[in-house]
């Protein structure tokens, strides 16, 4: 993420006094709240008008869940990342809202200061979760990637061509690291592991983070 402009969020919660908090919070981190909701339904509409960086998104929201909001809008804005904000740490929640798209899931329990960082490293592309959930999130991609994949029509009819860097990258973040970590290990910028990991979506034609890593254990690139 470019440090000449302030990094764009919308604030998505159905109890006003707490999304007002929140986005005061994140204001006075230095980041522009280009929007706010406290529905799901307006949050989709606002959100594709908007075109935030990261979308802070509450779960139980009136209207539209929030696991369909980031459905949705993470299907309809490629460069979207959603950090989930709930007062629930249940597993079985944060595994709906990583498969939904969501890079990141934090409980509302959280300090100010986790959550500002939380957002920037989301705005970055890297997966953040609270402490106890990380390890959980990496679990459950094994287990989908031990599962049959579903037919992806056509697309995936012809491996595509990926070049070594891109290979390198995607073998790393198979294993879990960071788009920072990766950036340290191959002694690279964090934009240009961004844009390793774009191209590959793309050349994929993959959506997420989930669906990649997903892909690359099912080539077995996380034991290599």
């Amino acid at each position: 993420m470019s440090e000449a402009r302030p990094i764009t969020v919308m604030v998505v919660d159905d109890h006003p006094m707490w999304r007002d908090a929140v986005a005061r919070d994140l204001s006075e981190a230095g980041m522009e709240v280009v929007a706010t909701a406290g529905d799901g339904a307006a949050a989709v509409r606002r959100a594709q008008a908007a075109a935030p960086d990261v979308l802070v998104l509450d779960l139980n929201l009136p209207e539209l869940p929030g696991v369909q909001v980031c459905k949705e809008l993470v299907g309809a804005l490629p460069g979207l990342r959603v950090l989930v904000l709930s007062a629930s740490g249940e597993h079985a929640d944060v595994l709906e809202a990583v498969k939904s798209g969501a890079t990141g899931y934090l409980v509302k329990s959280a300090s100010t200061e986790e959550l500002t960082e939380a957002v920037r490293r989301t705005a970055a592309g890297d997966p953040v979760f609270t402490p106890g959930l990380a390890g959980l999130v990496l679990g459950e991609y094994r287990r989908l990637a031990s599962e049959p994949a579903p037919p992806a029509g056509g697309g995936r009819d012809k491996a595509p061509r990926l070049t070594d860097r891109e290979t390198e990258v995607l073998r790393l973040v198979a294993k879990g690291l960071s788009y920072k970590q990766i950036a340290e290990r191959l002694v690279i910028s964090h934009r240009t592991v961004q844009n390793h990991v774009q191209n590959t979506l793309g050349k994929l034609q993959l959506h997420n983070r989930v669906e990649l890593v997903r892909y690359a254990i099912e080539a077995g690139l996380d034991e290599a």
